[in-house]
């Protein structure tokens, strides 16, 4: 979890500490510590395991990306819904799927979630609304309108929770996705995890706007881009959307600043960056 920059001398600092989350309480800051640290030690033993070929087929880890799913699930409330791509472990564990039942589906075993049937991408659970997992890039941003259209037909303020990354953003079926949403004023969060790479192109070389959130104003969907790496942060923009979503507005665009410090897979060794990039935004995250 990064607290925001202050400066100064150590007296300066001291002083200004308690301003850097004044609406969240301690026993809050250590729950948001504690499930972001459980995402990533179960992300490095699921990568540990893969090596071993206790798990098998495909396997995206989701270290660097914890800040996004702890801060926005913070922010959800009871039938809340949410559906992801096949980056998808660390949302199943902020939603509060067990830890147990999730990696005994990554192994493939009957007491998984999916009954050992679904694996790392295909998985989901009808009670904690967790709706997948979707190996198709962008498959899930319909299924997450999808949602929202049933909660908008059955007059409740629940909101879809629909979480997809930059390269998907490219796909047509989002776009069809925002007219349709913005039309009928649907409640979804339609969240844009920008790990910077995709599949394992960079943004600038795949993607014509640097702001992907920008490409909701053809629709009339507003949005904003967030610091993904701070929890506090993502909280703070999930309030505003999630607000905007229950009261009646239709959908709201949040693009969140992220990065992998994985490969795309288990089976990517990343050479598309250099060990030195990945460096920086772990020591440059370290002193924020």
């Amino acid at each position: 979890m990064a607290a925001r920059k202050t400066s100064g001398n150590k007296a300066t600092r001291k002083q200004a500490a308690p301003d850097v989350s004044p609406n969240v309480s301690r026993d809050e800051l250590i729950e948001f510590y504690r499930q972001m640290l459980l995402i990533r030690r179960f992300e490095e033993k699921a990568g540990q395991l893969y090596g071993m070929g206790v798990i098998g087929g495909f396997c995206h880890l989701y270290i660097g990306q914890e800040a996004v799913v702890v801060g926005l699930e913070a922010t959800a409330r009871d039938g809340d819904q949410r559906v992801t791509s096949y980056r998808d472990h660390g949302h199943m564990l902020a939603c509060g799927m067990d830890p147990k039942g999730v990696m005994a589906e990554l192994a493939g075993r009957e007491t998984g979630y999916s009954r050992g049937k679904g694996g790392s991408m295909h998985m989901f659970s009808k009670e904690r609304n967790f709706y997948g997992g979707h190996g198709i890039v962008a498959a899930q941003v319909p299924i997450g309108a999808g949602l929202a259209f049933a909660d908008k037909y059955r007059g409740n303020d629940n909101v879809s929770f629909t979480y997809f990354g930059d390269g998907a953003a490219n796909q047509g079926q989002v776009y069809e996705t925002f007219n349709m949403a913005s039309l009928w004023k649907l409640p979804v969060v339609f969240v844009i995890e920008n790990n910077k790479y995709a599949m394992g192109t960079a943004m600038q070389r795949s993607t014509s706007t640097p702001d992907i959130y920008h490409r909701g104003n053809a629709f009339g969907i507003p949005g904003e881009a967030v610091d993904g790496m701070d929890v506090l942060a993502v909280k703070e923009a999930g309030e505003k959307a999630t607000a905007h979503c229950r009261a009646g507005n239709g959908p709201y665009i949040l693009e969140m600043q992220t990065y992998r410090y994985r490969g795309h897979s288990m089976s990517d060794p990343a050479k598309y960056r250099s060990r030195e990039e990945v460096q920086k935004v772990q020591i440059g995250r370290a002193h924020v």
